[in-house]
């Protein structure tokens, strides 16, 4: 007796156009900090509806969330460089607002790669 494996193409499709925005998204933020994220997260916004129904779904949400909070972060991050005080806040912030981007886009990949849909 042989086993098959099933697999729905359409799923496989979406799953694989998810991991290369979740690559993207990761050379992009480690090459430019984030700045070119912009493009990718274009990409994300036009593919999303492609994945309805599914549990990929939940990751182009997942990574349009990251841009945003990570922007915003990098954005309070600035507004503290201003003073000679908060820079060092600043500082803490730029760090912390990198490494949460960076969990973020491993967890992401690691259980889109899991079939794990995302919160």
């Amino acid at each position: 007796m042989t086993q098959v494996t099933v697999t729905d193409t359409s799923l496989e499709d979406v799953k694989q156009t998810a991991r290369i925005l979740y690559v993207l998204h990761g050379l992009c933020f480690f090459f430019s900090a984030g700045l070119l994220n912009l493009a990718v997260l274009v990409v994300n916004y036009v593919k999303r509806p492609d994945s309805q129904g599914t549990f990929v779904f939940s990751h182009h949400s997942w990574m349009i969330r990251s841009y945003w909070y990570y922007l915003l972060w990098l954005a309070v991050g600035w507004l503290l460089m201003v003073t000679l005080i908060g820079i060092p806040v600043a500082m803490v912030v730029f760090g912390a607002a990198w490494l949460w981007e960076a969990y973020r886009l491993i967890r992401g990949f690691v259980d889109l790669n899991n079939n794990r849909e995302m919160p």
